[in-house]
């Protein structure tokens, strides 16, 4: 839970991941005479296809030309080239980051996610581990002192002021709840599917029907008796969470969803929420996934965050918006002089959106490279 937190984290290192492989001769591309190697583009896209909603669809790698594959592809290789050239920026200007940079950085992050155990538990949810993570943060700290070495990056409290005052909407919030819960997974159309694959022989209807509503209700006197005890006794909420939850998504963190606006549930679990007070746990609640156990723990009327409140992360934000403009200038920059060789050409970005835009056309009967015409005809005049 809370990922999106995460990648706000790790704003400037999301597209500047530090490869661990050691550079070899297996070269794909040089930079400089610089080598990206085969090792570091496999272990990236590993990564990315890892952490990818589109991974779970299948093989990716089973189709080295499908288009999600070259989607994924066209972007891993575009890091792995900026993060090169940021790599000998940050070199020819005399950059070091120590433990102690990294160590620092560590401590921030976990104050911002809530402590040590927070963070693994986010880690473990977005499958990233804490040796990649404190990669990560080596290369956010680096890339952070390149982009303050490049430019003036200072944020005053006359730009918080005025981001504060020209963006209302950003600081209003609605009546919240945060709430843990557990699932017990139960829709009807899934458990007859399972029955139909699973069973050796063909479930006349009546049967079927029959079984699935036994299913059914299997699982929702599960429910409730895990309901009765929880009720009884709500500091084993988390634990029972981990232990018997069939959310995925929040099982890990025990059952914690965070604070949400009525609109991110659906409406039988947001009305019991909604309505429930401060540390009661529900009945048993049935929705389209199943049946829920929801334990309420706080409530956050609606309003308007005060400025002062918000003053430390509107700063941050402006902040790492012109530390990533001073990266991009610079990238822009380096791309001009760096002599860039693709060894192997399947990774060469332009034949990979040339794939990318051919397979459009096919499907689209030629409008991508019209579109690409037009915009061309556009930015000439």
């Amino acid at each position: 839970m809370k990922a999106s937190k995460l990648l706000v984290t790790l704003a400037l290192s999301a597209v500047l991941f530090t490869g661990c492989g050691v550079k070899n001769q297996n070269a794909i591309i040089k930079i400089n005479d610089q080598a990206i190697t085969q090792a570091e583009y496999e272990k990236l896209m590993d990564r990315s296809i890892g952490q990818s909603p589109f991974g779970k669809m299948g093989d990716l790698k089973g189709n080295k030309d499908g288009f999600l594959y070259l989607m994924m592809e066209q972007n891993v290789v575009n890091q792995l080239i900026i993060k090169e050239l940021l790599d000998q920026e940050a070199d020819a200007r005399g950059i070091k980051v120590t433990n102690k940079d990294v160590d620092e950085a560590l401590k921030k992050t976990m104050d911002q996610m809530g402590g040590r155990d927070r963070l693994l538990e986010i880690l473990k949810a977005n499958n990233i581990s804490i040796k990649d993570f404190r990669e990560d943060l080596k290369s956010q700290v680096k890339m952070q002192k390149l982009a303050d070495s490049a430019g003036k990056i200072e944020i005053s409290d006359k730009d918080c002021e005025k981001f504060y005052k020209e963006n209302p909407d950003r600081f209003q919030n609605p009546d919240m709840v945060r709430a843990s819960h557990i699932l017990i997974s139960g829709n009807a159309y899934q458990i007859q599917q399972d029955l139909t694959l699973d069973g050796k022989r063909e479930i006349p209807q009546e049967e079927l029907k029959a079984k699935v509503e036994a299913k059914l209700a299997e699982k929702k006197e599960k429910a409730e008796k895990l309901a009765k005890e929880l009720k009884a006794d709500k500091t084993k909420f988390a634990e029972y969470a981990k232990k018997y939850s069939d959310d995925p998504g929040s099982a890990d963190q025990g059952g914690d969803l965070g604070f949400f606006p009525k609109e991110a549930m659906v409406p039988e679990f947001a009305k019991v929420a909604f309505e429930a007070k401060p540390d009661t746990v529900s009945d048993v609640v049935k929705t389209q996934f199943g049946y829920h156990i929801i334990y309420v723990q706080d409530r956050r009327a609606a309003g308007k965050t005060p400025y002062e409140k918000a003053k430390s992360a509107i700063r941050e934000n402006l902040k790492t918006q012109k530390q990533i403009q001073a990266l991009d200038d610079l990238t822009s920059a380096a791309k001009k002089t760096a002599k860039i060789e693709y060894m192997d050409e399947r990774y060469n970005p332009e034949v990979i959106q040339k794939k990318l835009t051919r397979q459009v056309d096919d499907a689209t009967g030629g409008q991508a490279s019209k579109v690409k015409e037009e915009f061309k005809k556009k930015n000439k005049k």
